[in-house]
């Protein structure tokens, strides 16, 4: 039986174990990303590991994330970073020059390769034919240090697609449908490969939109073969050289295919508050809009942004609407400014903001109270837009746009075709990389300033546990009600004063009381409901509750990323073997896990007593992660094996 595109790029970079589906296997990464807001703590573990260079292709490092600089802690950040990145081996791409994903798109990403990024929207790669994964920052330090990512041999999905967009329905739509289709849970160790002769009619920056918002999913990534399209982007990036042609044999395995035919597809509405409350427009069209904001790595290229230009040209925004508009990238900003794009929007009544993440993550433009937003970006949780009453509908550009004229939700399929901007592709795209600093094969003096802070250390596993359950949530508690985002970001390199704001929207005093507990010596746990830990790849949401004292976290199931990161900084994700046990579990209640090693080591069975009766469950970790809970988390693991 032949390959996907999925299992091609796997084979010829596996570095450890069988590479059959469901077992655990270490890929090669070829290249790494990060950000400002994970990329920081990143490094220091990267430092803390005593590598005098990264032994990747390729590392990148951008500043897009805290670039709304309130104080001195971003700015003396960043030129951690700036220093850091010098020294290391690492390219470094200012603040200005665009959001890492669609940088990284642009000027760096090449089908067939792998890509780690410590973000969750990574897979934006997968749109140029990569396998290109979200994980936390410590998982990316030890890849740039040249070791293996592991991960579970994923399930392949196979979205076919046929048929081609009608005008006025855009990407956006495809993948609010599959959105709809799989929903945010219970895709765990799967893959999503988009073939099909509708692949063809895609250009690169719709492939990524696919791939960008996947995250969602909850999946590992997706993926779009590399062809002739793919080609054509590449040689107008002059970047051709990186180009190979990547197609799925033609008896690849799939373990779950899916046909959809974009012919049928309508434009799509994501509703509050989750990416997967999906509805049709035409069944909501009318509704009363307040706020309109148009970029995020998901809808900021330049097709996008042209495409929004060409629909306001000579026209006036709503008087009623709040308007934003965010460039990608520096070079979408610059050519669209060139062109005169830009213009048109700005005269329509946009106000631009820098290519930066912003709104998405609740840094900057938050709604007003009980504000209907509509936003061309991925995730929609509530209270992430900064406004904790705000309603945040997820749309595409062409949607946005047009709403932000009429001053309500409008469909655009009521609009006529000939009024559709068709918008294609230029055949070079403006080059200049003059924001992007290449490392020196000078030494430099790293700077850090009071906000840098050390890498947390854990101690090794003791054989009892025990404490109180510190917390009680339901379900799909995201990694944003754990580590709020926006103003807090800047903490995210001094841990002890980032962690005094876990589940700060959630329970305000869970921080106070488990470092209470801790400073007695009593640990805490926490108890989740499904799909605990979706969302963000912040390792900071392990992070900071390991600081505070944590050391079990129980949920009925948990996504991928966050699994990850709660093991590598020594806390178990424990999932409940009968489910309907989470709701005896009540806050509060004291716990104790004896004979720890042995639960760990796979000995015992898992085990907990929580108020004097005994609940099982299954520890959601490799035979490698066991280890790992063993040695206290990933970074004593690393330094034990490297030493």
């Amino acid at each position: 039986m032949g390959l996907s595109v999925t299992y091609k790029i796997l084979k010829s970079h596996l570095a450890d174990g069988k590479l059959a589906e469901g077992e655990d296997i270490g890929i090669k990464i070829d290249q790494t990303l990060t950000q400002d807001a994970t990329g920081t703590m990143a490094y220091l573990q990267f430092e803390a590991m005593n590598i005098p260079k990264v032994k990747t292709e390729i590392s990148v490092s951008y500043v897009d994330h805290n670039t709304l600089q309130m104080g001195f802690e971003n700015a003396d950040d960043h030129k951690y970073l700036q220093t850091m990145n010098s020294n290391f081996g690492i390219y470094h791409s200012k603040a200005g020059n665009g959001i890492c994903h669609q940088v990284h798109l642009e000027r760096f990403g090449r089908p067939g390769a792998t890509l780690l990024g410590s973000d969750s929207h990574t897979p934006t790669g997968g749109g140029i034919g990569m396998i290109a994964i979200g994980a936390g920052g410590l998982d990316v330090a030890v890849a740039m240090g040249g070791g293996p990512f592991y991960l579970t041999a994923p399930k392949v999905i196979n979205i076919e697609l046929a048929g081609k967009l009608r005008p006025w329905v855009s990407a956006k739509d495809i993948i609010l449908k599959v959105l709809e289709i799989l929903t945010t849970k219970g895709n765990v160790g799967c893959v999503v490969e988009y073939t099909g002769p509708g692949v063809k009619t895609l250009s690169v920056p719709e492939r990524a939109t696919v791939t960008n918002m996947g995250a969602e999913l909850g999946v590992t990534t997706s993926v779009f073969p590399s062809d002739e399209i793919t080609r054509a982007f590449l040689n107008a990036q002059g970047r051709e050289n990186a180009w190979i042609e990547l197609l799925p044999d033609a008896d690849a395995h799939y373990d779950r295919k899916i046909p959809l035919n974009l012919d049928d597809l309508e434009p799509m509405i994501a509703c509050p508050h989750s990416p997967d409350n999906i509805k049709k427009i035409s069944d909501i069209k009318g509704m009363k809009v307040d706020q309109v904001a148009i970029g995020s790595c998901t809808n900021s290229s330049y097709k996008d942004l042209m495409t929004v230009a060409a629909i306001l040209k000579g026209k006036k925004v709503h008087p009623d609407i709040s308007f934003i508009v965010a460039p990608g990238s520096k070079q979408v900003f610059e050519m669209i400014a060139e062109n005169g794009a830009l213009k048109d929007i700005i005269s329509a009544g946009a106000r631009i903001m820098e290519s930066a993440c912003g709104f998405c993550i609740g840094s900057g433009q938050a709604p007003v109270t009980e504000g209907i937003s509509l936003r061309t970006n991925n995730r929609n949780f509530e209270g992430r837009s900064g406004t904790n009453s705000g309603q945040i509908y997820l749309v595409s550009p062409e949607v946005a746009a047009l709403s932000a004229l009429e001053g309500r939700l409008v469909n655009p399929l009521n609009y006529d075709k000939s009024q559709w901007p068709d918008v294609k592709l230029p055949e070079n795209f403006i080059i200049d990389d003059s924001l992007v600093i290449p490392p020196s094969d000078k030494k430099v003096e790293i700077f850090r300033g009071p906000n840098i802070g050390e890498p947390p250390y854990t101690d090794p596993v003791a054989d009892e546990i025990k404490g109180i359950i510190g917390l009680k949530t339901g379900d799909k508690i995201t990694t944003d009600h754990i580590m709020p985002a926006g103003q807090r970001l800047k903490y995210r390199s001094n841990i002890p004063e980032y962690a005094r704001y876990v589940f700060e929207n959630v329970d305000s005093a869970f921080a106070s009381r488990s470092l209470e507990s801790k400073s007695k010596g009593v640990f805490t746990a926490i108890a989740g409901g499904e799909s605990y830990g979706q969302g963000s790849s912040r390792e900071h949401a392990a992070i900071c509750p390991m600081y505070l004292g944590v050391r079990l976290v129980m949920a009925k199931s948990f996504e991928r990323i966050h699994s990850g990161n709660l093991i590598n900084f020594g806390i178990m994700p424990l999932v409940f073997k009968n489910k309907g046990d989470y709701d005896k579990i009540v806050q509060g209640a004291p716990f104790v896990m004896k004979d720890v090693k042995k639960i760990i080591s796979g000995t015992l069975p898992v085990t907990v007593e929580i108020s004097g009766e005994v609940y099982e469950f299954e520890l959601l970790a490799t035979a490698r992660q066991r280890d790992i809970l063993l040695a206290g988390g990933l970074l004593n693991y690393t330094k034990n094996n490297m030493g």
